[in-house]
């Protein structure tokens, strides 16, 4: 899901960038806000998780690639504005110590992978789980539903910003100048990888760390509940 350079245009990537910085600068207040002590080195194994299980990633045509985040899961433990933290830093490592996603994308991708995932993900999980005991089947299954879901728009948000390219970047003679598919195939390349294969892996991983987390320190599930809570009686 990486976009490399070379494969959007100014128009789309300074347009990332603009978006992405007052979300980075917004994400750190809140965490600088909410985040507990006992929470922190957690932020810090968040990112160290998604770098690593990004590093899994196979070729999909079309330019990107597909693997499972990690962000899911970041989202439903820390919520999301750890989750945009968190990733955004695997992210930005990547592609600068490995030229895994481009640098001129990487808010891009960052949009896509720790705002979408963690975000979708938080909403999503919270819906299906409901009032269920942290401790129930149920948070699993609404784990498993979030991580799926969420990595498929996400996809789905890639394929729209590759599918846009001839549109907003092409020559006088319209011959396009960045990624040259438009929306059928690339809508069709990013969608058909992640629902047929990705989305399933993030899934089962969300859920399996999620079944883990319940057994070994459901506190971390309660501490989540109760931040939400006290959120929303400041509200």
């Amino acid at each position: 899901m990486h976009i490399p350079d070379g494969y959007i245009g100014p128009t789309t990537y300074i347009a990332m960038w603009i978006i992405m910085i007052p979300i980075w600068i917004y994400a750190g207040m809140r965490l600088n806000k909410e985040l507990r002590s006992r929470q922190v080195p957690l932020l810090a194994l968040a990112a160290a998780f998604s770098f690593v299980i990004m590093m899994f990633n196979m070729p999909i045509p079309g330019g990107s690639s597909g693997h499972a985040v990690g962000g899911a899961i970041v989202g439903i433990v820390l919520g999301p504005w750890a989750g945009v933290i968190a990733i955004s830093v695997a992210l930005i490592l990547q592609s600068l110590m490995f030229g895994d996603g481009g640098v001129t994308a990487i808010a891009a991708n960052c949009f896509s992978m720790s705002v979408i995932i963690p975000t979708s993900a938080y909403y999503i999980y919270r819906i299906i789980s409901g009032r269920s005991e942290v401790t129930s089947s149920r948070r699993i299954l609404a784990a498993a539903a979030a991580g799926y879901i969420s990595l498929n728009i996400a996809a789905a948000f890639v394929g729209f910003l590759f599918g846009i390219q001839p549109i907003l970047e092409h020559d006088a003679a319209g011959t396009p100048l960045y990624m040259p598919y438009g929306l059928e195939v690339t809508m069709t390349a990013m969608l058909g990888e992640h629902l047929l294969f990705f989305g399933f892996v993030e899934a089962v991983v969300t859920a399996l760390i999620l079944a883990y987390i319940q057994k070994a320190d459901p506190t971390l599930l309660k501490m989540g509940a109760m931040k939400r809570a006290s959120t929303h009686m400041r509200r």
